[in-house]
């Protein structure tokens, strides 16, 4: 089962409904309990780096997650600001991400670029389970920062605006993506499904 986190910011119905439809267990939950007896965590986001991570750090589960994604190496997929919340730092905000992937997190700087992303887009995609069965993948996006191709070792998939930048990363058990598969029809239905194969 996938735990969907919940923490007050995030499309969670919209992840769970992409995941309904996946055929794939999951519930949206706070509950220490439940995180505990999961299999795999959803981290959603949708907001501001600061205002992500002082909420995060508020959770009464934060302790347990730790536990279970860093000691029991169960998965955790971060989406949007998820995935930017389990970096280093963000130019976003002043406060520490939670450190899971050495990667910090910056901001288109191209004036000619609008700004946010926003819509389709393809990627590129390296050696990972994650993008099994996905041939020619397009996601959805919508966000002004993102993770640098620096930190090749742990960039798995590039798109191009105006420059290559990393859409989705991974440290061993811990994943992250930039672009939203809720919203990415079977593309993110495909990649909803391989992680749960994880």
């Amino acid at each position: 089962m996938i735990a969907i986190l919940d923490y007050g910011l995030g499309n969670v119905k919209s992840i769970s409904n992409m995941l309904d439809k996946a055929k794939v267990e999951n519930v949206v939950t706070s509950d220490v309990l439940i995180i505990n007896s999961a299999d795999k965590y959803i981290l959603p986001g949708v907001g501001s780096f600061d205002e992500g991570m002082r909420r995060i750090c508020e959770a009464h589960w934060l302790t347990e997650l730790k536990y279970n994604v860093l000691e029991l190496k169960k998965p955790i997929l971060g989406i949007c600001l998820g995935m930017q919340l389990l970096t280093k730092k963000s130019e976003e905000g002043s406060l520490d991400g939670l450190s899971w992937i050495d990667i910090e997190i910056v901001k288109f700087k191209n004036s000619d670029l609008k700004v946010p992303h926003m819509g389709w887009n393809t990627i590129k995609t390296g050696e990972s389970s994650l993008f099994d069965n996905l041939d020619n993948p397009r996601f959805y996006f919508v966000h002004s920062f993102y993770a640098p191709i620096n930190s090749k070792k742990n960039v798995i998939a590039t798109a191009n605006y105006g420059e290559d930048f990393g859409c989705a990363i991974q440290n061993e058990n811990i994943f992250g993506v930039q672009f939203h598969p809720e919203k990415s029809h079977k593309f993110g239905i495909q990649l909803l499904k391989n992680f749960n194969n994880l």
